[in-house]
């Protein structure tokens, strides 16, 4: 089954998927039944095959996308690329999304049974991939969504899907490769219940899960993009700020915005100076808003604390001052501020911070808190 021919190129479901949200047995059949009576489920059931699910919430409808050979990206960005799911300014998904490599998994101590289905399924069921390696779910095509516009993206929940996560470094890569010519790999379990990473002995890391890529389709002239370095289209921005409970604000460069997200990670330092952070498989519910009244070049965020700037160039001085730039343009946009002004506010109450120092075109983020603006 190609994209095109999955039910309008909705989300791909088995029964057996969808037993956790339904619930199972004769209760999952009767909650079928009723959703089904309902105008708030929408569904196609073929050979016991479920394209496509939702269920009401306060903010709208919630779908379902889950991680499959139909429903991923290997390796990159395009305004090419069909997409999986359409759904309304407003609506609310959830994305389950793999990371990884089952092979790796299994030298680093891991049973078949440890190892997500779905990641050996898009391993084995995915052909086309690249120029990246990143495995992304998506796209979601979200109606209305034009050139011009800005997506809001609420990163709403947050959710580990595997009790373990893992790091690498290999030749070449990372931000020191001149002394690390070898490669290595670390499983690092994670203790749940207490919410954080078993590193080695007596050192535990605190858990901050979040998506190291989140981004939507980049114009269409720059064809098909390399998932690795981050962009005007957001991307893989591995800002580690980027936690449940935050906004990200991505300008539209398509129709649909063609939203896609992976790269999960338990937690990261500012920097991830080996190339990789405490990678791991996430589940993200998401909604989205499309902004007709807010027109930016580059992606920005905010915290519950903060308004965030980013800056990205394969010069780290060139990305700091991009994401000086972006923090005085939303100072005199957003807050009202003269250009001097903004400058200076930016020099004594934002914290600029390196973002990230591997991905190809390195990060810097610019923070600035809420709480200094007496006024909305």
């Amino acid at each position: 089954m190609d994209r095109k021919s999955q039910g309008g190129g909705q989300g791909l479901y088995t029964q057996s998927n969808v037993s956790s949200i339904l619930g199972d047995g004769s209760a999952k059949i009767d909650r079928m039944k009723t959703l089904a009576k309902s105008a708030l489920f929408s569904t196609l059931l073929v050979s016991g095959i479920v394209l496509a699910a939702a269920v009401p919430t306060a903010s709208g409808a919630t779908w379902f996308v889950r991680a499959a050979p139909t429903t991923v990206v290997i390796g990159n960005y395009s305004a090419n690329t069909q997409p999986v799911l359409n759904v309304k300014s407003g609506d609310s998904v959830r994305i389950e999304t793999v990371s990884g490599s089952s092979n790796l998994f299994r030298q680093l101590g891991l049973k078949d049974n440890e190892i997500p289905p779905a990641l050996t399924a898009i391993e084995a069921g995915v052909k086309e991939r690249g120029p990246g390696g990143h495995i992304l779910t998506g796209p979601v095509y979200i109606d209305g969504a034009e050139p011009g516009d800005t997506l809001e993206v609420h990163i709403e929940k947050i959710d580990l899907a595997v009790p373990w996560a893992y790091n690498s470094f290999r030749p070449t890569a990372g931000f020191l490769p001149e002394d690390f010519p070898n490669s290595a790999n670390k499983l690092i379990r994670l203790d749940v219940a207490r919410n954080v990473g078993l590193f080695g002995p007596g050192i535990e890391l605190p858990l901050h899960p979040f998506f190291g890529s989140m981004g939507v389709a980049p114009p269409a002239w720059a064809g098909r993009l390399n998932s690795a370095p981050p962009w005007m289209h957001a991307g893989n921005l591995d800002n580690r700020q980027l936690v449940e409970g935050t906004t990200l604000y991505i300008p539209v460069h398509v129709k649909g915005a063609l939203f896609q997200v992976g790269d999960g990670h338990a937690g990261q330092g500012d920097g991830e100076v080996d190339i990789t952070a405490m990678e791991t498989a996430l589940n993200g519910t998401f909604r989205f808003v499309v902004r007709k009244d807010l027109h930016i070049e580059w992606p920005r965020a905010e915290t519950p604390t903060h308004y965030i700037s980013m800056g990205m160039n394969e010069e780290l001085v060139d990305a700091a001052k991009q994401a000086v730039r972006e923090m005085i343009d939303f100072l005199v946009t957003e807050k009202g501020l003269g250009r001097d002004d903004a400058y200076m506010l930016s020099s004594v109450a934002a914290d600029f911070s390196i973002t990230q120092l591997v991905d190809g075109k390195k990060g810097v983020h610019g923070m600035i808190p809420k709480s200094i603006f007496l006024r909305k």
